[in-house]
């Protein structure tokens, strides 16, 4: 019992140290994209702690497989070194009671990535897609950057000069838009207004951006005729509950509506969620024999092999995630021979271990 605490507390505490520098990396680029938006005007600043947020499962599910790899690699690799193991394997702990120590675990890993594969990424996915849809359907105070240009979809085009104070009312405000009237023929029109201000109907749940003291031309396409409006107040709809697009993705899919969906796309998708929490079963397997290492080479010397193994295994799922989806490859095949080839590799790579003795 002491040993199995301590040979599971040296496993998780390597992967724990691997997975926040892996994990600071990658929220780092992704965050670094979403500032670029928000500074272009393109998504508020205020939702990038959420999307952020959500992005986390997605995240984890990659990142938990390798850091778990390398974690057994890093930690076992120590303890050769430090001729540890040698003295385990003297006292009688084989190298399959050393593997049954480490699945254990692998499970707890295991069924973290599994909660996060088949649940907590697709409905972040979700949140996060239906979040960023809204910001493009509509335009909203805080995606607007005084003095610029900003376009906002369905031909909308809008500029405003400066805030008030408290940024509750624009000002100066010009807006451009090319859309179809009711009767299906095309439309340009462009208004300027000294103020506007956004407002929400609370009975339809649409967003109006109301303008004050302006005047709007608007001019169809063909004709030498233009038409003039003044106002002392026009309401400008940005976008209403039903504008927005249906978000029917399988990444988006739950994985009950996957099981249920006899499509390729489906199927693809529920072998790859599937796949992630078997992955690190079998990576586990793999890494127990690539962790032993001779104490003149020291604890990185199978490491590049190591992970040049993980990037093969990996690429390999999502090349047949491709060829699933595009109906290129059986979903009756599927990924399970990839499992199985590295499965046999691990397995092949602990008997000769076993056999030529772990000290």
């Amino acid at each position: 019992m002491i040993i199995f605490r301590y040979l599971t507390r040296e496993i998780l505490l390597t992967m724990a140290a691997v997975a926040g520098v892996l994990l600071l990396v990658i929220m780092g680029s992704r965050f670094i994209r979403y500032f670029t938006d928000a500074a272009e005007g393109d998504i508020p600043a205020s939702i990038l702690g959420t999307l952020m947020l959500f992005h986390l499962p997605g995240f984890l599910e990659l990142i938990l497989p390798l850091a778990f790899f390398l974690g057994i690699l890093l930690a076992y690799g120590q303890l050769y070194l430090n001729s540890e193991i040698t003295v385990l394997v003297a006292c009688g702990t084989s190298p399959a009671k050393l593997l049954q120590v480490s699945l254990v675990p692998a499970t707890l890993v295991a069924l973290l990535v599994g909660l996060c594969s088949l649940w907590l990424t697709p409905a972040g996915a979700l949140h996060n897609a239906v979040m960023l849809e809204e910001q493009r359907s509509r335009l909203d105070f805080t995606a607007l950057a005084p003095g610029r240009f900003q376009d906002f979809g369905g031909g909308r085009t809008a500029y405003t000069e400066a805030f008030n104070d408290d940024r509750t009312r624009m000002l100066e405000v010009f807006i451009s838009e090319r859309q179809r009237r009711r009767d299906g023929t095309p439309e340009s029109a462009v208004t300027r207004a000294a103020s506007g201000y956004q407002t929400v109907d609370e009975e339809t749940g649409s967003r109006f951006l109301v303008l004050a003291e302006g005047e709007r031309y608007s001019v169809d396409p063909g004709r030498f005729e233009a038409e003039r409006l003044e106002f002392a107040t026009y309401a400008v709809r940005l976008s209403q509950v039903d504008d927005m697009r249906e978000l029917d993705g399988t990444e988006y899919a739950t994985t009950a509506e996957l099981f249920a969906d006899d499509t390729s796309e489906a199927q693809a998708q529920l072998q790859w969620r599937l796949s992630l929490p078997l992955m690190v079963f079998v990576l586990t397997l793999l890494a127990m024999p690539l962790s032993r290492v001779n104490p003149r080479q020291g604890r990185f010397a199978k490491l590049l092999p190591a992970v040049f193994l993980h990037v093969c295994y990996l690429s390999l799922l999502l090349a047949a995630l491709d060829a699933i989806g595009r109906g290129a490859l059986p979903a009756a095949i599927g990924m399970w021979p990839i499992h199985a080839v590295f499965l046999a590799l691990g397995l092949g790579m602990m008997v000769h271990a076993q056999r030529k003795g772990m000290r």
